[in-house]
């Protein structure tokens, strides 16, 4: 008998709240999801985007992280490189947003009640650069979940099959498709010994 699912803690985004955090708008999204086998080519697009992001902040990285399905060897996924990145205070927009606005980001997300959390766009690869400030608890989140996936596969083809599933139905934004997500990622959190996701 399997231990019963721990409680859903993500709430399924609404229209209003997508359309608060997005700076510009949510983009409508209204088809189903398109994964990507497994790239070798993925790490090393990671690498670029760590160096670029580096040479643009200098001390004001306190960590970065390539985290997402495209960290995990093996695992089909969004072609979407996501990376994240702690700087000394996420809330302090002067203190980062010009810089990386100059170097070719575009920031896209604001939430502002969500640990000040900001995601970006790239100047030429397809990236979610996820920004927070240190000690928030989705940094360890993410990166437990990645480490966690690379090292069991069982919970890796789990999510992966969970994923190909969901993909196939239409989403009105991607962000619906993500919180559809949210039992199995929990289940797999759970077992992984990471804390619950708060929103």
């Amino acid at each position: 008998m399997t231990d019963p699912l721990p409680p859903t803690t993500r709430h399924e985004t609404t229209e209003e709240e997508l359309q608060r955090a997005w700076v510009d708008g949510a983009p409508r999204h209204d088809a189903s999801i398109t994964l990507a086998e497994y790239d070798s080519q993925w790490p090393a697009l990671y690498a670029r985007e760590e160096a670029r992001l580096r040479s643009v902040l200098g001390d004001r990285v306190v960590e970065i992280h390539h985290t997402g399905s495209t960290s995990v060897p093996g695992l089909a996924a969004k072609p979407v490189i996501d990376i994240t990145l702690v700087v000394p205070d996420s809330s302090d927009e002067p203190a980062y947003v010009p810089d990386l606005e100059a170097a070719g980001y575009r920031l896209v997300i604001r939430e502002p009640d969500w640990f000040e959390h900001r995601v970006f766009k790239g100047p030429d690869t397809n990236i979610n650069l996820h920004v927070f400030s240190p000690g928030c608890q989705e940094i360890a989140r993410m990166v437990g979940f990645r480490d966690w996936l690379r090292t069991h596969p069982e919970d890796r083809d789990l999510y992966e099959r969970t994923k190909r599933d969901l993909s196939t139905r239409t989403w009105a934004y991607v962000q619906n498709y993500a919180d559809a997500k949210t039992d199995v990622v929990e289940e797999i959190a759970a077992r992984a010994g990471l804390p619950p996701r708060v929103d």
